[in-house]
């Protein structure tokens, strides 16, 4: 009797915890993961270069994202938009999507910028997207912090899957969930290329490769 209510009142402790209040957004997982309920959904389809176009996702297959990943890449995300939740983002290494002109508490913000297909651009959007701009070419404010440990565990809603951005360190722990490190390369625009990053974003390699975690 005894192990049952402790039993109980662990689960009962995972499922009180909410989302932090505030507005932010992240990238949205695959159909069957969904985004958590309320949230709005959007999506960006940016044009790529056409030209030796080097795309990738890893791991690929085996990836967590909903969206297309080919020549081009519609990536989609999953917006909070009002200030429901309770309490603040927990210290750590990790960053999230801005969305309404300004960073939680304890972020720092900063963008990327992509410098998309010039040829016959066909960049779309649609629905709620973090802040940016979304024109012929592409780019994102982010919220960023580095003020924990990644290895130390921080709660957060463990219902269902979702990502946020690697920042500086390995993938932030989260109490109750597993991990997986995944990536996305758009290959932007070859000629008189103007891609560029400000401030505090996420973690990047080979100019245009964005790092995620995926927890499950």
């Amino acid at each position: 009797m005894v192990n049952t209510c402790i039993l109980f009142l662990v689960i009962a402790s995972a499922s009180a915890v909410s989302w932090p209040s505030g507005r932010y957004s992240l990238p949205r997982p695959k159909p069957e993961d969904g985004c958590p309920l309320g949230w709005r959904k959007g999506c960006r389809y940016q044009d790529n270069e056409d030209t030796h176009n080097r795309n990738s996702v890893t791991p690929n297959p085996g990836h967590h994202f909903y969206g297309t990943y080919n020549r081009n890449t519609k990536m989609c995300y999953c917006t909070k938009t009002t200030y429901s939740g309770s309490g603040y983002w927990p210290n750590g290494n990790y960053c999230i999507a801005r969305y309404g002109g300004s960073c939680p508490t304890g972020f720092t913000t900063g963008s990327i910028y992509w410098d998309d297909e010039d040829n016959a651009n066909a960049n779309l959007k649609w629905g709620i997207l973090p802040d940016g701009v979304y024109n012929r070419n592409t780019k994102i404010y982010y919220c960023c912090r580095s003020d924990g440990s990644a290895y130390s565990y921080m709660n957060l809603p463990t219902s269902r899957p979702f990502y946020l951005y690697q920042y500086t360190s390995t993938c932030q722990r989260v109490r109750g969930m597993g991990v997986t490190e995944e990536s996305v390369k758009m290959d932007d625009e070859d000629g008189r290329n103007n891609s560029s990053d400000d401030g505090t974003h996420p973690k990047k390699t080979d100019t245009t490769e964005v790092h995620y975690c995926y927890y499950s």
